[in-house]
């Protein structure tokens, strides 16, 4: 394993768990195609055993005041800023993505910390007056319990760092499995609360086989809630599964973001937010834009200058400071990216560029975009999850709002107009969660993050991102 990758453990009950004589799997560098280090698995013992601890974190954490939650909260964010480029340095390798945006996520997840700290010491309950001079009336705000968190590959700071804040910060302790595929940045995230004061028990975390340890802890008496980001049929699964324990579930799910471009967008600048939004990650985003809707009268200008700016990103290996588009993650990306191309290819689709893979060691995929695609085609209605752009024309808004709200994905979706009166309608009539006018940088700690219809339900982020580990308790006191 290189030197400059972490070792990866389960931690359970304060202890760092090894893959020493325990079942594993590898972690590799999708740039490289080099083996860099190894995951444990956890054992049903080892789960019955994180459980149990995380029941008597909770104990314990409920117990913590607020201020001094905060305390441990804002350390543990001063330390991963502290350690920051070493954490960066490991998420690139795992991962893929340019080392610039693994800096850029691992600052945004010390943010996340900070904003919960603040957020927890906030949580307010009120006081109601009653019928009965005497009897007093309390509304209370106090943790849900023990939480059960799951977290993807594709951003493996910031995903767990929402999770983990938003529970800790409320008063919950929390088990999370992040993504097997790149662990290590959770493990260092991790690393940083434990040496910024939390008790044993409060965070604990697990790898391993995906569907054996989400049904081990969901249907765990001692779990109180869900968190999970991922994929549609996933969440479903995980959905009904929670919904037979009458579990509450926060699911941030899969997107097709669609992007409306209308005559008098900024052509030159609205290409170049474009193709920088919609390559960053390798397009393994599901704030992705995948849909490009531009007004037929300017639509082979923007098509042209859209393959201009996106022929001029590097490809490369992520650690290489001139990189902009990194690998792709996993070699079942690189065989959907494959299946989705040659269906549009074959159904009459032009490719302005890319529409290959990068012969080589990595799994690197040329990024791609497709013209005049058939509304048959697979890319029109599953989401790529990687660097294909599909770009078509309208002639009225209404028909763009309408093509843009056809599928049942409900993210992200952004609007490029110069019009106030076409923004405000942008804002009204697109059906997502999170809409972007004039550009595509919509995860910041302060807001919410979440989606509508098949992308999800419940927010993380903003001041809603603690309300859904939260209980409410009403106590009337006769005096």
């Amino acid at each position: 394993m290189p030197a400059s990758y972490a070792e990866i453990c389960l931690l359970i009950d304060g202890e760092w768990i090894s893959a020493k004589d325990r079942v594993s799997s590898p972690v590799v560098n999708p740039a490289t195609g080099e083996e860099i280090g190894r995951v444990p698995h956890a054992t049903q013992a080892d789960l019955q055993r994180a459980l149990e601890s995380s029941e008597r974190g909770f104990k314990v954490w409920r117990n913590t005041s607020a201020f001094e939650r905060a305390k441990i909260l804002r350390k543990a964010s001063a330390l991963l800023r502290e350690r920051g480029e070493s954490i960066a340095q490991k998420l690139t390798m795992e991962q893929g993505k340019p080392l610039f945006e693994a800096r850029y996520e691992l600052n945004s997840s010390a943010d996340y910390f900070e904003w919960f700290a603040e957020e927890g010491r906030r949580v307010y309950g009120r006081l109601v007056p009653s019928r009965n001079i005497a009897v007093q009336q309390m509304v209370k705000k106090e943790p849900i319990g023990p939480v059960a968190a799951f977290a993807p590959w594709n951003f493996p700071a910031i995903t767990p760092s929402r999770k983990i804040g938003a529970a800790l910060a409320a008063g919950c302790s929390i088990i999370i499995k992040p993504g097997e595929e790149c662990p290590a940045t959770a493990v260092e995230i991790a690393r940083a609360l434990q040496d910024a004061g939390l008790p044993n028990g409060v965070l604990n975390i697990l790898f391993g086989e995906p569907s054996e340890i989400s049904e081990f802890l969901i249907q765990s008496p001692v779990i109180r809630k869900v968190s999970f980001t991922g994929s549609v049929p996933v969440g479903r699964h995980l959905s009904a599964m929670a919904g037979r324990a009458l579990k509450p579930i926060t699911l941030e799910l899969g997107g097709h973001a669609p992007v409306i471009v209308c005559k008098d967008a900024d052509l030159d600048k609205t290409a170049q937010i474009l193709a920088a939004g919609k390559f960053r990650g390798t397009g393994q985003i599901c704030l992705s834009p995948t849909r490009f809707l531009v007004e037929r009268c300017v639509y082979e200008e923007f098509l042209n200058l859209f393959v201009r700016y996106t022929q001029e990103m590097k490809i490369g290996n992520g650690l290489d400071p001139e990189t902009k588009v990194g690998p792709l993650s996993n070699t079942r990306r690189i065989k959907a990216i494959g299946e989705m191309v040659a269906d549009a290819k074959a159904k009459g689709a032009r490719i302005m560029t890319g529409g290959e893979r990068v012969p080589g060691p990595g799994l690197f995929w040329q990024p791609t975009i497709l013209a005049d695609v058939a509304p048959d085609a697979m890319v029109m209605h599953e989401e790529p999850f990687g660097p294909i752009a599909v770009v078509l024309p309208f002639d009225t808004l209404d028909e763009a709002i309408e093509e843009a709200n056809r599928l049942p994905y409900g993210l992200a979706a952004y609007g490029f107009t110069e019009s106030t009166r076409s923004a405000i309608r942008l804002g009204n009539e697109l059906e997502a969660g999170m809409i972007g006018i004039n550009h595509t940088q919509m995860i910041v700690c302060e807001l919410p993050f979440g989606g509508i219809k098949d992308s999800g339900q419940g927010s993380e982020g903003g001041a809603e991102g603690i309300q859904s580990y939260l209980t409410t308790k009403f106590v009337s006191q006769l005096c």
